[in-house]
């Protein structure tokens, strides 16, 4: 099941507009039902304004009313171990637990798998925000 999400996100990467960097990346998102949501980057001669692949795929989904998410595959098309940049990790975060399987593809047949925590460890969260203001209050 992972090879073909990864050959989702891989598929993806044919979309991307990418004028400046070059630097294609696809994601696949695959939903508790098994729905599949792929997305690309697209850049912009703003670099600021660009869109990441993992974004693109989480809003295509919420936008279709999906907001619980099983597993994400990652890939380049240098398929050089990509993982979600910082940015994208906090955007997962908003919809997914710390268990969410991050597979990045590391090309040859090879992959690398994560955990969402793993990549983005004590994220900022509606707990988070809320143990802030009550220490506010507090003080």
């Amino acid at each position: 099941m992972t090879d073909d999400l990864i050959q989702q996100a891989r598929d993806a990467l044919d979309n991307a507009h990418v004028p400046y960097s070059e630097y294609r990346v696809g994601a696949a998102l695959r939903t508790s039902d098994g729905t599949v949501f792929v997305g690309c980057n697209i850049e912009n001669a703003n670099y600021s304004n660009s869109l990441h692949a993992e974004e693109v795929a989480v809003a295509e989904a919420v936008k279709n009313g999906y907001t619980e998410f099983e597993r994400l595959a990652v890939t380049s098309g240098v398929r050089d171990g990509v993982t979600p940049c910082g940015m994208c990790r906090q955007t997962l975060a908003e919809f997914c637990d710390e268990d969410l399987p991050v597979v990045c593809d590391e090309g040859d047949g090879e992959t690398t798998e994560y955990t969402l925590g793993e990549l983005l460890p004590n994220t900022i969260s509606l707990g988070t925000l809320e143990a802030a203001e009550e220490k506010r209050d507090g003080d």
